[in-house]
């Protein structure tokens, strides 16, 4: 199998959402700020909107947002939005564990059950967020159904933030004006675009090294047509990125360049070849995925766990396994808001103390700094507790906490996930 060839520890391409591997661009930090922000607003009203291309990674950051919800935030998850307006009031009553017993297929009585459990939740100081993913899909009745959802209200407070996740299509649709009534109430609008080269190059270093390699593979020619090929959409360089690993495996080659990539983009691209020509790369990578079929049934049960929740796009693997397993101590709070502005004003000045340096000081204990009374200072000691958490996630080990560093030590498993870490099976 090639990951032994290449000095890895686990595949890095894998097109699965795994927020271990999430690379952050500038425009992905600004659109979870945007999301996490859209959430903390609370009863403000209205919707949150985050489109972009199939494969540019809003999957990923929905996940990412389920994580690090507050503690009060209940959440209902549409991920299949192919619904008529019963069907959809029906999922999200039942993503909100709402007993509709009897109330099946009306859309009042749906909708009265919705409404009680809303003012209770506010009663109890919670607040409820709908989020549909690929919301491009919605009818225009089911988006119509959704938009008369908001006017469940108390007299100064909105009872249900809505998030739309959707491909660009969605802003067409809304430019309708049957749906300019659902338009006007989007007050918060984010559009997600590929990577662009230099990011592409980040991106793709920075998967390799989660995945525990050290060599980087590709020259700067097959970086650029990597870019090239894909457009700089995350998932299309995952695909063009591990068909070409298996073919360098394949041929003996250590280091690919551009033609290596041509090759590979032949593969999974195909109207970009001709096609009497495919069967000269693809026969012996067939021949290797039937051989790491035998390979992965060994391998898998000894690689690390992953994280339980959806790039593009940068989280973190769990504390080595020889580190001394010490008692966990609580993590202090950090609210979503107060995290989403660390991500904006990152990175960390050295010398900060306050909210986050202590929540960044909790994260590291104990396998990586020891626990302490006294008020968390980001002093030379936790910068180099800082640097030895990158090596272990991956990252550059420059003891910079940046917006990077922030989302891996916000993935990585801690003692008490209540804070920005809340878990998406507690939030639903």
């Amino acid at each position: 199998m090639y990951l032994e060839h290449y000095g890895l520890i686990e595949p890095p391409f894998s097109i699965t959402p795994d927020p271990r591997f999430v690379f952050l661009s500038e425009r992905h930090r600004d659109a979870l700020a945007h999301l996490l922000f859209g959430i903390t607003q609370g009863g403000g009203g209205g919707f949150v909107q985050l489109t972009g291309e199939v494969g540019t990674g809003k999957t990923t950051l929905c996940r990412l947002l389920l994580e690090q919800v507050p503690e009060n935030t209940r959440v209902a998850l549409v991920l299949n939005p192919r619904l008529t307006p019963v069907e959809l009031l029906e999922s999200i009553c039942e993503e909100l564990h709402i007993d509709i017993e009897g109330r099946h297929g009306s859309t009042k009585a749906l909708v009265d059950a919705l409404n009680a459990y809303l003012l209770d939740a506010y009663a109890q100081g919670l607040r409820v967020v709908l989020v549909i993913d690929e919301a491009q899909n919605l009818s225009v009745d089911a988006l119509e159904q959704v938009r008369l959802l908001t006017n469940l209200e108390t007299p100064t407070q909105k009872l249900l933030q809505i998030v739309l996740l959707a491909q660009p299509e969605l802003r067409g649709m809304l430019a309708r004006d049957d749906l300019r009534q659902l338009a006007q109430r989007i007050t918060a609008r984010f559009h997600l675009t590929p990577l662009d080269a230099v990011e592409t190059g980040e991106y793709l270093r920075h998967r390799y090294r989660v995945a525990g390699g050290s060599r980087f593979p590709f020259d700067a020619s097959a970086v650029k047509r990597i870019h090239a090929h894909s457009g700089g959409v995350p998932r299309l360089i995952n695909v063009i990125a591990e068909r070409s690993l298996l073919a360098g495996f394949a041929h003996d080659v250590p280091l690919l360049d551009a033609r290596w990539i041509d090759r590979a983009a032949a593969e999974v691209l195909p109207s970009r070849a001709p096609r009497t020509r495919r069967w000269v790369f693809a026969l012996p990578v067939a021949a290797l995925l039937l051989a790491s079929m035998g390979v992965a049934a060994w391998w898998w049960p000894r690689t690390p766990a992953a994280a339980t929740s959806t790039a593009a796009v940068a989280a973190v693997p769990a504390a080595p396994a020889t580190r001394a397993v010490v008692a966990p101590e609580p993590v202090p709070s950090l609210d979503a808001e107060r995290f989403a502005a660390a991500l904006r004003d990152a990175p960390l000045t050295p010398g900060a103390n306050g909210a986050v340096v202590e929540w960044i000081s909790h994260r590291l204990r104990p396998a990586y700094l020891p626990a302490s009374d006294a008020p968390a200072v980001f002093d030379a000691a936790m910068q180099d507790a800082v640097r030895r958490f990158q090596r272990d996630a991956g990252l550059a080990d420059d003891g910079v906490v940046g917006p990077a560093t922030l989302m891996a030590l916000a993935a990585n498993p801690a003692p008490d996930r209540a804070a920005v870490t809340s878990s998406a099976t507690g939030a639903k």
